[in-house]
C-alpha cells in the first residue's frame, strides 16, 4: 500500500487558513473586500476583543441566493472567475474562492443574506467547518457576516495572537486601508461597542487622510497626477518635513487594492532622494490604474503582492511623475508657529473635492485667521508706523569690481567672476562669437536636462528676486524674501549647488581631476581596500584615480580639481569606510549619486566660516539656478521661510 494519500477537505481548508487567515485583521480584510465586490455603498464593521471574539461585517450589497450561500463557503468556489483566462483580467478584489472556506474552518460563522426582490432572506451557520441547514430569516437587503471565536478549534494558533489592544490596532490599520481606497463608500467601525469611525462617502481621500493621520499631514500634501497611454497614477505625497522612520506611511493602491511592491516603493524613495535625511521614509497615498492584463495579482493568497508585465515602464512613469511634481512645488521648510486656541485652520480645499490641476501645494503650518481690533487702525497701519524706524538702504556700488570669492577658487577650472551683475561664476566659459554678432552667454545646464517646454526650469528661477543677506554666527544668511524673510544654511546650500554642478559634469564626462606630483599610498583595512578597488571605475568618474599598490594599500594618483585642499588620505579613508559599512544603492547610478553627496559635502563652505559680501552674493545668485535648492543632498533643509504673518503673530501684532 502506498504512503501518499489525499488530504481531507477540512485539513486542506486549515492549511489554506494558515496562509489567508493570519489574525483577526485578515478576516476583516476578506469580509470587507467581499462586501465591496458585492456593490455595497455602506459597510458596517464591528469587532470585540480586537476581533478574537467577534468580527461582524454588514453591507447593503446584492446579497446571495440559497444555493450561492452554501457554495460561498465551499473551497475554490467563486462568482468572479469562469476559466483560466480570467486570471489575467481580474477586476475584482477577491477571486480565489478560498477565504470564506478557510475562515469557516477555524471559527464559528453565521451568515444572513437577502437578495434584491426576495421576500425573505437566508441564514447559514457553520462551526469549525461543519455546515448547518439553510433557514429562512428576515433582514434588509444585503449580507451580514459574523465570525466568532477565531481559532477556537486550533488553540495553538490562538496562542500566537497578541493582546486585544494590539489586534485591535491591526484591525484599525486594515480598516484605514480600505477606507482610503474606497472614499465613495460609507464605512463605520465599532470596537468594543464604541464608534471609532463613521465615514460618510466623499469625492476624494484628503479628508480621510486628515482623519486617520492628522490635519497637519493633510495640509502638507502635494497632489500628484500623471498619464502615460492607459497608465494613470494619481494621489498625494507629503512634504519632506512630514517624513517617517518606517515605510508604514506609504499607501500604494492598484485598482483599489492595497499592494506592496518593491519596484513602486523604490521609485517613491528615489523621487525623494536628496529631500529626506538618511533613515527617513516618505509619506504617500498613491493610486495606480493600469489595464488588468498588464498585472498579475495571483501571486500570494493574501493578494498583497503583485507582478507587472513591464515593471521598468511603470517605475519610470511613477518616478517621472513625482519628480515633475517636486520641480513645480515649493518645498522650503516653513516656520511652525505655536497653535493659537483662537485660530481655526482653514480648509485648504472644499470638502470632498480632489484638485483638478496637475499639482497642488499646501505649505505646512497653521493658517492665520483674520481678526478685528476695537481701536482704529489695523495691522497694516501699525506696520506703516513701524517702517518709520527702518534704516534707509545704502546704495550699492556697482562700478567698483568686487574681489573674487575665496571659496570660488575650489570650483572646477574655467570659472571666473566678472563685473556683469548677471555674471554667473559657475557657468561654462562664453562661446566665442563673430564681431558682427552680439556676445551670447550659453545657457546654464540643469542637473539632468536643460529647461525646455516639456522640462520646466526650477520654479524658483523664474523671475526670482535678487536677495541681499547678512551673515550671522558665521553659519547662516538672513535675507528679506517676498512677504517675509528667509534664513539660509550656507553649508547646506553650497553643498546642493556643488552637487548639482558636479552631477551635470559627471553626466557629460567633464569632471576635472588634478594629478598628484607624487602619488600617495593609503593603508586600509583589508575589507575597506577591497571595497574601494571594486569601485575604481565609479571613483574615476568623480576625478579620483586610485589603484592597487599591493596588499591592503591603495595608491591615489589624482583628486577632483574642486577639492584642492583635501588630504588624499582622509578622502579615501572616508570613502572606504562608507563603501564598506553603509548599505549601497542597487544601481551604479545610485552609488555614483551617493558618492557625489560626500564629495560635495567636503568641498562646500563650512559652518563657522566667515564670508565676504561678495561671497554671500555669489552664493545667493547661484541658489535660483539649481533644482531642489530647498534641501541639501542629504535631505537637510537649506533654508527656513518665515512669512510676514508668522513674524507678526510671534510679536503679537495679529
Amino acid at each position: 500500500m502506498g504512503i501518499i494519500r489525499q488530504l481531507p477537505p477540512s485539513v486542506v481548508n486549515q492549511i489554506a487558513a494558515g496562509e489567508v487567515v493570519e489574525r483577526p485583521a485578515s478576516v476583516v480584510k476578506e469580509l470587507l473586500e467581499n462586501a465591496i465586490d458585492a456593490g455595497a455603498t455602506r459597510i458596517d464593521l464591528s469587532v470585540e476583543r480586537g476581533g478574537k471574539d467577534l468580527v461582524r461585517v454588514a453591507d447593503n450589497g446584492g446579497g446571495m441566493s440559497d444555493d450561492d450561500l452554501i457554495l460561498a463557503f465551499t473551497s475554490h468556489a467563486t462568482s468572479k472567475l469562469s476559466d483560466a483566462e480570467d486570471l489575467f483580467r481580474i477586476r475584482t478584489l477577491g477571486f480565489r474562492g478560498e477565504a470564506l472556506a478557510a475562515i469557516a474552518e477555524v471559527s464559528k460563522v453565521r451568515c444572513q443574506t437577502r437578495q434584491t426582490g426576495a421576500e425573505t432572506g437566508s441564514e447559514l451557520c457553520i462551526e469549525g467547518g461543519t455546515f448547518g441547514p439553510v433557514r429562512s430569516c428576515g433582514g434588509p437587503i444585503g449580507t451580514v457576516m459574523e465570525v466568532r471565536n477565531l481559532f477556537f478549534n486550533t488553540p495553538v494558533r490562538r496562542t500566537f495572537l497578541k493582546s486585544d489592544i494590539t489586534e485591535a490596532g491591526h484591525v484599525a490599520e486594515m480598516f484605514s486601508r480600505v477606507a482610503l481606497a474606497n472614499p465613495n463608500i460609507h464605512l463605520t467601525y465599532r470596537s468594543g461597542g464604541k464608534v471609532v469611525h463613521d465615514l460618510p462617502p466623499v469625492a476624494g481621500i484628503r479628508e480621510r487622510i486628515a482623519l486617520f493621520f492628522g490635519r497637519e499631514l493633510a495640509e502638507s500634501l502635494l497632489w500628484v497626477e500623471g498619464r502615460l497611454d492607459e497608465m494613470h497614477v494619481w494621489g498625494y505625497v507629503a512634504h519632506p518635513s512630514q517624513s517617517r522612520s518606517t515605510a508604514k506611511g506609504q499607501f500604494l493602491f492598484l485598482g483599489g487594492r492595497f499592494v506592496r511592491d518593491r519596484s513602486l516603493s523604490h521609485a517613491l524613495n528615489e523621487a525623494y532622494r536628496g529631500l529626506l535625511m538618511v533613515g527617513r521614509m516618505p509619506v504617500a497615498f498613491l493610486n495606480l490604474d493600469i489595464p488588468p492584463e498588464d498585472v498579475d495579482v495571483n501571486v500570494h493568497p493574501t493578494k498583497v503582492e503583485v507582478r507587472f508585465r513591464d515593471s521598468n515602464r511603470i517605475y519610470s512613469h511613477v518616478l517621472a511623475t513625482l519628480r515633475q511634481t517636486f520641480l513645480k512645488s515649493d518645498l522650503h521648510a516653513r516656520l511652525q508657529a505655536a497653535a493659537d486656541p483662537g485660530v481655526v485652520p482653514a480648509e485648504p480645499m472644499p470638502r470632498g473635492i480632489e484638485p483638478t490641476p496637475a499639482f497642488s501645494t499646501f505649505s505646512p503650518g497653521p493658517v492665520i485667521a483674520s481678526r478685528s481690533f476695537e481701536l482704529g487702525g489695523g495691522p497694516g497701519d501699525r506696520q506703516t508706523v513701524a517702517s518709520w524706524f527702518e534704516p534707509s538702504r545704502p546704495k550699492i556700488d556697482t562700478e567698483t569690481p568686487t574681489p573674487a570669492p575665496t571659496w570660488a577658487q575650489s570650483l572646477p577650472a574655467g570659472f571666473a567672476r566678472g563685473t556683469d551683475p548677471d555674471f554667473d561664476e559657475f557657468a561654462p566659459p562664453p562661446i566665442p562669437t563673430s564681431a558682427a554678432s552680439p556676445p551670447i552667454r550659453p545657457s546654464i545646464p540643469g542637473p539632468s536636462t536643460p529647461p525646455t517646454a516639456t522640462s520646466p526650469a526650477p520654479a524658483e528661477s523664474l523671475g526670482a528676486p535678487k536677495l541681499k543677506a547678512i551673515q550671522v554666527h558665521d553659519s547662516y544668511l538672513i535675507a528679506e524674501a517676498g512677504d517675509g524673510m528667509i534664513v539660509i544654511d550656507q553649508h547646506a546650500l553650497h553643498e546642493r549647488i556643488l552637487y548639482e554642478e558636479l552631477r551635470v559634469r559627471v553626466a557629460q564626462g567633464q569632471v576635472e581631476s588634478q594629478r598628484l606630483l607624487v602619488p600617495e599610498p593609503v593603508d586600509l583595512p583589508a575589507p575597506e581596500a577591497v571595497a574601494v578597488l571594486e569601485q575604481v571605475d565609479v571613483l574615476a568618474k568623480l576625478g579620483l584615480e586610485v589603484e592597487s599598490f599591493g596588499g591592503d594599500t591603495v595608491l591615489v594618483r589624482s583628486l577632483p580639481a574642486m577639492l584642492p585642499n583635501v588630504e588624499p588620505n582622509r578622502l579615501v579613508r572616508d570613502l572606504a569606510e562608507h563603501l564598506r559599512n553603509q548599505p549601497l544603492p542597487p544601481t551604479r547610478d545610485g552609488l555614483l549619486a551617493e558618492l557625489l553627496h560626500m564629495v560635495a559635502c567636503k568641498a562646500a563652505i563650512k559652518a563657522g566660516q566667515p564670508l565676504t559680501p561678495a561671497e554671500i552674493e555669489a552664493l545667493l545668485d547661484r541658489r535660483h539656478l539649481v533644482t531642489d535648492s530647498h534641501h541639501c543632498p542629504h535631505g537637510r533643509p537649506t533654508a527656513l521661510v518665515f512669512t510676514r504673518a508668522d513674524l507678526e503673530k510671534q510679536f503679537g501684532r495679529i
